[in-house]
């Protein structure tokens, strides 16, 4: 009789997946500024799953990517490499300071505010005081715009005055099958 139930319960589920139709969740999604992180020695990237007000190592690597989402996990990770070793070549340690490697991408004119032009991508390497945490280093280097919850809304005016907001998925990243 159990075997039974589980046939059914599975053939249901089997059936369900068959006939019902997908969510709209793909049909829409976000643009926002994804964070990133490669910690010292790193070098792949891993999205942040807290917001920039983070202790970082010297040696650890941050990166910003403009992104365009259906999940609030970014899933657009900057395109250059988390190499701290490249970015920061020539800048010598300080047993006052810590040393970070930042990548800012603006992202794509697929998913870029209409009328909006997508910046060069920055990479830099900042020298910064031990005590600093990512918001800190990120504001060495840009302006930032961020909402009253802390979310990161622009960089250097881009995007210019939207925060976060959703949009249908970009014509260029729909897949026609």
């Amino acid at each position: 009789m159990k075997f039974k139930a589980f046939f059914i319960t599975s053939l249901i589920l089997i059936t369900s997946t068959l006939v019902i139709p997908s969510s709209n969740a793909a049909a829409k999604g976000w643009r926002y500024w994804g964070y990133f992180q490669a910690a010292p020695g790193k070098s792949m990237w891993t999205a942040a799953m807290t917001g920039p007000t983070v202790n970082i190592a010297d040696g650890a690597v941050e990166g910003w990517s403009f992104v365009f989402s259906s999940d609030d996990v970014p899933s657009v990770a900057p395109q250059v490499k988390p190499s701290f070793k490249v970015i920061c070549a020539g800048v010598k340690p300080d047993p006052d300071t810590k040393r970070i490697a930042l990548v800012i991408e603006f992202g794509s004119k697929a998913w870029a505010p209409k009328g909006e032009k997508v910046a060069k991508t920055i990479t830099r390497c900042v020298r910064t005081a031990i005590e600093s945490q990512g918001i800190d280093v990120l504001g060495q280097i840009v302006k930032i715009r961020a909402a009253s919850s802390g979310l990161i809304c622009g960089l250097n005016g881009f995007p210019a005055k939207e925060c976060g907001v959703e949009i249908p998925t970009p014509a260029k990243l729909v897949v026609n099958k």
